[in-house]
């Protein structure tokens, strides 16, 4: 899992090929609701440490963000087969976290 959110200029396009499963983390560093879902998602991610997570700084005009319709942070998008199996926006728990990584995992 990573730990910090890292400018991205990874194209859409390439992760809509990717066929592993995929959580992408949206938000930013100074972001006191990213913060506070630090906890769940490091729980949730530590019984499935082998799936990736990318970890993305989010912010006006950062295409990558924008290609998904992000608006609020922390938006975490579960991916598998390049395409999006779920979403949460600013996770209260967990468990919620959990079964979104459960729906991908399989």
């Amino acid at each position: 899992m990573k730990k910090n959110y890292e400018p991205s200029d990874m194209p859409r396009a390439e992760l809509d090929l990717l066929q592993t499963p995929l959580v992408i983390e949206f938000g930013a560093q100074w972001c006191g609701h990213c913060m506070a879902a630090q906890p769940f998602i490091e729980s949730a991610f530590a019984s499935h440490p082998n799936l990736q997570h990318l970890k993305v700084e989010d912010g006006s005009g950062r295409p990558l963000g924008r290609s998904f319709k992000v608006k609020l942070w922390p938006t975490l998008i579960f991916m598998r087969n390049g395409q999006e199996v779920s979403r949460l926006v600013r996770p209260l728990s967990a468990v919620q976290i959990s079964d979104a990584l459960a729906q991908i995992a399989g």
